[in-house]
């Protein structure tokens, strides 16, 4: 199967289409501009192909003889919908590694779904870290707890970020937290949901952070109520209600602006050494309507390799013609399972706990 990777030349792009290249894997590698693509693609002796994503027209075009393409440049909020339109078009099977709360919404919506199945096409937005294994733990949590009406889902990490994911995270300062609520997505002030969570190693205050899982975890577990956490020091999670505050300033295209300018001067992302050296804890909780509450636990691998690696194994078993799969939207779990997550290089099995 011919495939692509788009946006090869970013830090997440590079690292993934520098592991096919090791593997033995031949994908096309484009983005927007042509010098780093064509550097890039030389380097590694793939094919190159530059063009933008202006238009699903023009994308549609520049998948010609592509069968799946694995979108990678962000940000997802401006990027993701031509992309996913000009799949569509295109009849080119689309997978990102997103992990924004609008683009999943997009893919899943009853009218990209129908079209999806129309033209056979799989629509399955954040195949990487962003929420691979979040995802997977939650449809693992839905199968201990059939009844659950809650979910909780987090992770514990020490990486650094890359410019995309840091640019993600500015533009998510000025939109607050997001939970969702009898199935319904909710906004509520960043800070505002506290709790103690034990994501491995002992009980840490955490907050609320907007987290993909808000969107696909209902898609996967139709359970209703969803939320994520990270941990966060109390004195932090005060900060952040300030913050909160301060969304119609962060929000204006100036201070976005300036925020993003100092990530493009400052940011590269966690060398080899570094990301070898930052694992990462992921914790999950359902509860039922009777009060039954069932924990699990899986350690994985730092969360760049950790995508590498998924987006890959993503790629390898849509490429098996074994693989029988219809067209639609679709969440890595839907596609693969809960236990797709421990197949993955770095990743433990779950831990299982019941009160």
């Amino acid at each position: 199967m011919n495939w692509m990777i788009y946006g090869a030349n970013g830090y997440t792009g590079e690292l993934i289409a520098r592991e096919a290249a090791r593997r033995g894997l031949k994908p096309v590698v484009a983005g927007r501009r042509a010098e780093p693509i064509e550097r890039l693609a030389n380097e590694l002796g793939l094919q190159a192909r530059v063009f933008s994503l202006d238009t699903p027209a023009e994308v549609a075009g520049g998948l010609d003889n592509v069968a799946l393409v694995l979108h990678c440049a962000g940000p997802f909020s401006t990027t993701a919908i031509p992309m996913i339109e000009g799949c569509l078009r295109a009849g080119v099977h689309y997978l990102d590694i997103t992990g924004e709360i609008p683009v999943f919404e997009y893919a899943h919506s009853t009218d990209v779904s129908r079209r999806a199945r129309e033209s056979d096409v799989i629509i399955c937005p954040g195949v990487g870290f962003d929420v691979v294994p979040t995802d997977c733990l939650a449809l693992k949590l839905k199968e201990l707890l059939p009844d659950a009406t809650g979910l909780s889902l987090g992770f514990e990490t020490q990486s650094g970020l890359s410019r995309g994911t840091a640019q993600t995270v500015i533009e998510g300062l000025a939109e607050g937290c997001l939970v969702r609520r009898n199935g319904v997505i909710h906004p509520v002030p960043m800070g505002s949901l506290r709790r103690k969570i034990d994501f491995g190693q002992g009980a840490r205050s955490a907050m609320t952070i907007p987290w993909g899982d808000v969107s696909t975890a209902y898609y996967t577990t139709s359970i209703p109520n969803v939320d994520t956490w990270v941990p966060m020091p109390t004195v932090l999670a005060w900060g952040a209600r300030l913050l909160d505050i301060s969304r119609p300033l962060l929000s204006s295209n100036w201070v976005q602006g300036k925020l993003k300018n100092l990530v493009k001067r400052y940011i590269k992302g966690p060398n080899e050494q570094a990301r070898e050296s930052q694992p990462t804890r992921v914790w999950g909780e359902v509860r039922n309507r009777e009060g039954t509450v069932k924990t699990a636990r899986i350690n994985v691998d730092n969360l760049y390799s950790f995508t590498v690696n998924s987006a890959l194994a993503v790629v390898a078993n849509l490429e098996d013609d074994s693989t029988e799969l219809s067209g639609g939207s679709y969440t890595p779990a839907m596609l693969f399972g809960s236990d797709f997550v421990e197949s993955l290089p770095g990743s433990d099995t779950f831990q299982i706990e019941a009160s």
